[in-house]
């Protein structure tokens, strides 16, 4: 049966960079099992969803999000966005604040690029286009998205993620590095958010700093960190039931709401690119 605009936020799960909307299986199977309305999302040029012809902007994935919630029949949101995921969830809360719900922030920071991160983004879309370089550029940054503890004991894991970023479309990684760089500072859009949020840090994220991490929850009036022990970047995939368990927590908190810290003035939803 089709959602209404009166049914419960549906919860709408945006994967990383390189991979696709399967790193959300566990918490996808279980947020179902506990009578939640999911789906899993793959953003433009992974999985099975086109690249299209638009320029790199990440409006353009937050437009995607609304068309899908919209055929759904569902208005309202719980965005749960990890890495560029993140980065697609609050380009949708910018587009869109009145459908969000709720927010589950992983390994996203709330600033923009630094001038020099911006660069290192345009170089990798340059290299992972050109089949000379592809494969050492992969090789290398790959391993990065996990932690240590999950490079020495699940070693599984960083497999899965490395076949997901050599079979990914060398273009669609392009388009997506060049739209993260051109993102917009969204603390002040954070701050102006009042509705149940979660941030979820890897103790061993080696890309977004435990600072930047508290930084993100800082700044949202109605948050909580969690910090994932012995888990990385791709925490979903590292420690899912840690994950999965925050998640439901964070629902339970959109059925049961606490109060705001402080009310601000919220952002418009023009385009930002």
């Amino acid at each position: 049966m089709p959602l209404t605009a009166a049914s419960e936020p549906t919860v709408v799960l945006l994967h990383a960079l390189s991979l696709h909307a399967t790193m959300w299986q566990a918490q996808e199977r279980a947020l179902r099992a506990a009578g939640h309305p999911v789906i899993a999302l793959d953003q433009r040029g992974f999985g099975t969803a086109p690249l299209g012809t638009a320029p790199p902007c990440l409006d353009v994935v937050a437009d995607d999000v609304a068309r899908a919630l919209d055929r759904l029949g569902s208005h309202r949101a719980v965005l749960v966005g990890s890495s560029m995921g993140g980065y697609a969830a609050m380009a949708f809360l910018r587009r869109f604040p009145d459908r969000v719900a709720g927010l589950a922030l992983l390994s996203a920071r709330a600033t923009a690029d630094s001038p020099g991160t911006a660069a290192e983004r345009m170089r990798f879309a340059e290299l992972v286009q050109d089949e000379r370089s592809r494969q050492a550029v992969l090789e290398r940054a790959t391993p990065l998205l996990v932690g240590a503890t999950t490079r020495q004991h699940r070693p599984h894991v960083l497999s899965r993620v490395l076949a997901d970023a050599r079979a990914a479309d060398p273009a669609a990684l392009a388009w997506a590095q060049r739209a993260i760089a051109a993102r917009t500072d969204s603390t002040v859009l954070l701050r102006a958010t009042r509705v149940p949020a979660v941030v979820i840090a890897g103790a061993e994220d080696e890309l977004v700093t435990a600072q930047e991490a508290q930084a993100v929850a800082d700044a949202l009036p109605q948050s909580t960190l969690v910090t994932v022990p012995g888990a990385g970047h791709l925490a979903p995939l590292e420690a899912p039931e840690a994950v999965t368990g925050a998640l439901l927590d964070l629902l339970g908190d959109i059925a049961a709401p606490r109060p705001v810290r402080a009310a601000r003035r919220t952002e418009t939803g023009a385009p930002s690119c």
